[in-house]
């Protein structure tokens, strides 16, 4: 796209739009001047293209009508050859009267033969001529119409029908090429994208079930595209789009991934990258030091770990980071 002057604004976002309907208007005054300057040089190429052929023209008669006269010389100059020729053999003239004779034959002879080839190499050479020319004359228009094509551009259209969501130009504003001016949705086809940590991955399917809370309400969705490709300890999913949301939303999507049971649980935290889950500090009852047990993990969401193994119901735990703990068996709580 063309950057240019908004001159005009024609729908504001939020509206329903169709394909095709102008948005906006732009001016640009250099684009202007290029689309003036490529229709002269059009003009001075097809005016010079006319004179060329006009001149070509004329040279050609001029060598035809040089060959007609040499033509008529030469046959003049044929017959007083073989009158000389025929008078020189009897003895009835002198030998120079002979000589020029033969020698004006000759000339003309050789003067024709340069006209001709002259005549043949001027049509060739026409030829090349009047083909660059014509050649470069369609590189003009061609140039300009492309140029026109940019200006007719400066008016931004709807690509799609659909809702114009955003708008961002206003009237007497510069915008430069490239620039994003507003955008066009599709409204049915939105969808909600879900990013979930790599460790579900194996347990997340086309199909699956999943809600979330907005407005005072819970709504319902349905998995209908998982992206396998992780970056960055993430993968993707598609789910259906719900009504009554907008573009951009973000949402807090919970995810069914088995039947609900019971099931004793730590906070996720720091002391995870310390211990990989093998052992965690355990507080005794009066809160005065913690020691080190080995336990066992299962299952995690974002939120907790569960407990397989190596702690009892209601007892607390140190989360926390223990990158300050060292290897320490046993910690005095200050």
């Amino acid at each position: 796209m063309e950057g240019g002057r908004v001159e005009e604004v024609f729908i504001l976002d939020g509206a329903q739009i169709e394909q095709g309907r102008p948005i906006l208007r732009l001016s640009n005054a250099t684009l202007q001047l290029s689309v003036m300057q490529r229709e002269a040089d059009l003009f001075r190429e097809v005016n010079r293209l006319r004179e060329t052929r006009v001149t070509m023209e004329q040279r050609r008669l001029s060598l035809r009508a040089s060959l007609v006269e040499l033509d008529y010389k030469l046959r003049q100059t044929e017959r007083e050859y073989e009158r000389q020729d025929e008078m020189f053999k009897a003895d009835l003239t002198a030998r120079q009267d002979y000589d020029e004779a033969k020698d004006n034959l000759e000339y003309l002879t050789r003067r024709r033969d340069v006209t001709v080839e002259t005549l043949r190499q001027d049509s060739l050479f026409q030829t090349i001529q009047i083909q660059q020319l014509e050649e470069s004359i369609d590189r003009l228009r061609l140039n300009l119409e492309l140029i026109k094509q940019n200006k007719e551009n400066l008016t931004i259209r709807a690509p799609i029908t659909g809702l114009l969501s955003s708008l961002i130009a206003e009237v007497g504003e510069s915008k430069p090429g490239g620039d994003r001016l507003g955008q066009v949705d599709v409204e049915d086809e939105f969808k909600v994208r879900a990013a979930i940590d790599e460790h579900y991955i194996a347990r997340i399917r086309s199909g699956q079930a999943g809600s979330f809370d907005f407005a005072g309400g819970t709504f319902d969705l349905v998995i209908r595209r998982v992206y396998p490709e992780v970056i960055e300890g993430q993968f993707e999913a598609d789910m259906e789009f719900p009504d009554g949301l907008r573009r951009g939303q973000t949402l807090q999507v919970r995810i069914a991934l088995g039947e609900l049971a019971d099931a004793m649980q730590v906070p996720r935290g720091g002391f995870y990258q310390k211990t990989g889950g093998r052992w965690i500090y355990v507080l005794d009852e009066a809160g005065e030091y913690a020691v080190r047990r080995q336990i066992r993990l299962g299952r995690q969401n974002s939120q907790y770990f569960e407990v397989l193994e190596g702690l009892e119901e209601g007892e607390t735990v140190i989360t926390s980071m223990y990158d300050n703990f060292g290897d320490m068996e046993r910690l005095v709580m200050q």
